[in-house]
């Protein structure tokens, strides 16, 4: 046997070498392994020996952490995303290409279980998602019933990738235009209603002109150029009641300050005082308490209540009676106009404080009313977060009341009992003004 040191250093040189081997192998294999990782990362990989490994794998340190901060930011992304969705009032649904549902905003949602009519808007939904995805562009419009009665628009769009390719998903809105269709209808109504009240006096002024020419006779050229002044003084009106209506529709927020209900009233009496001499109406202001005050803006509340002091000597008989009365309490303050004249149909309560319309339209060609002036009580209370009531019985007279909130020196002493008038069946609110839950009803006797 040889000498055992120099067989020790044989073997210690193999083993040496088999190691080295083994780490040349796995260093390649790990290289390999990186550079697949890298091009699946879109990152280049890098060119070298045992250095090209070290650089690889700091390479590909920093892309997982760019990766990792990239996939960060895309749900950041996605929660801004939903939150703005869930934010439109339009209902949103959105499904893959498998037609399952991936999104819903909670406009949506409130139709998933819905009973009665509403329950139709989830299958309409469904099938023009299922037009969608086969490429095509669904709509329809649902009317339902209610109540309250309501118009939707359903519609359905497919869906594409990044690149345009299609066959990616479908998309449905939901939307309710109820509101815009009713604009609509009144905006229709109104051009309608407003080209029939010029169009009258203006084709009788046109008559009486052509009739005055060929006239020789002093005392019809008279009574003819006296009807020709009331026509037009009609169209004048008209203009004057629109333009007033527009500037108080336009000005939903007018500016704010106390006013004394006793000054309100004296400027509106002013107002009509010629249409007060003229049917010797007996008006009666005594009922105005010199403490109430209000706060609002005191152009559109002197018109408001010119407006009803008119209505009320237009609609009774001559040498009758109109009063009116004020209450208040540490909240609201009440104007009330009464009249003993014609009175309302009940049938026709709900609807005396829209634009044009008249209760009888043969006794306001008489009168002369343009059919505004309640239409500009109501905006005024609207205005004023207040409202606007009223109370009727036919052939017996009408009370309205204008509800207001109060100034503060209705605050500093509160009447006993002024808001207690005797129960009485509650007086209908008009359409469109606001509802003021929890506080003293304004009773209209």
């Amino acid at each position: 046997m040889g000498n055992p040191w120099a067989v020790l250093a044989i073997a210690a040189t193999l083993a040496l070498a088999v190691v080295l081997l083994v780490t040349v192998r796995s260093q390649s294999s790990i290289r390999r392994r990186v550079d697949r990782t890298l091009a699946r990362l879109n990152v280049r990989p890098v060119e070298g020996g045992s250095r090209g490994l070290d650089q690889a794998l700091h390479r590909l340190e920093r892309a997982v952490e760019q990766a990792a901060a990239g996939s960060v930011s895309a749900g950041l992304h996605s929660g801004r995303l939903a939150s703005a969705l869930a934010a439109v009032p339009q209902g949103i649904v959105v499904c893959d290409i498998a037609g399952r549902e991936v999104y819903r905003n909670p406009a949506a949602a409130a139709y998933v279980g819905a009973r009665h009519t509403e329950a139709l808007v989830e299958q309409v939904v469904q099938e023009q998602l299922d037009v969608a995805l086969e490429g095509g562009h669904a709509h329809r419009e649902l009317d339902l019933l209610g109540p309250p009665r309501r118009m939707l628009v359903v519609r359905a769009e497919p869906l594409t990738g990044p690149d345009g390719e299609p066959g990616v998903g479908a998309l449905a809105l939901i939307e309710d235009v109820s509101e815009r269709r009713r604009l609509e209808a009144v905006r229709r109504d109104f051009v309608a209603n407003l080209s029939h009240e010029l169009k009258t006096p203006v084709g009788a002024l046109s008559l009486l002109g052509e009739t005055l020419v060929d006239e020789d006779d002093p005392g019809v050229v008279k009574r003819l150029a006296g009807r020709m002044t009331t026509e037009a003084f009609r169209v004048s009106r008209s203009i004057d009641d629109l333009l007033d209506l527009s500037r108080i529709e336009a000005d939903e927020t007018p500016q704010r300050e106390p006013l004394s209900v006793g000054l309100v009233v004296a400027d509106a009496v002013e107002r009509v005082r010629p249409i007060v001499e003229l049917r010797s109406i007996d008006l009666d202001t005594g009922g105005v308490s010199r403490r109430h005050t209000v706060r609002g803006d005191r152009r559109q509340l002197v018109s408001a209540l010119a407006n009803l002091l008119e209505n009320a000597c237009k609609y009774s008989d001559d040498g009758s009676r109109v009063e009116v009365r004020s209450r208040a309490d540490g909240t609201w303050a009440e104007i009330e106009v009464g009249d003993h004249g014609i009175g309302i149909p009940r049938r026709d309560l709900e609807r005396v404080f829209e634009r044009f319309y008249r209760v009888d339209r043969a006794r306001s060609r008489t009168t002369g009313g343009t059919g505004l002036g309640l239409a500009i009580v109501r905006h005024v209370a609207h205005n004023h977060e207040g409202e606007v009531r009223v109370r009727s019985r036919e052939g017996e007279g009408s009370v309205f009341t204008l509800r207001l909130p109060a100034g503060p020196a209705a605050m500093k002493r509160i009447e006993p009992g002024v808001l207690s008038a005797p129960a009485t069946p509650k007086a209908p609110t008009a359409p469109g003004t606001p509802g003021t839950p929890g506080t003293p009803e304004a009773e209209t006797g």
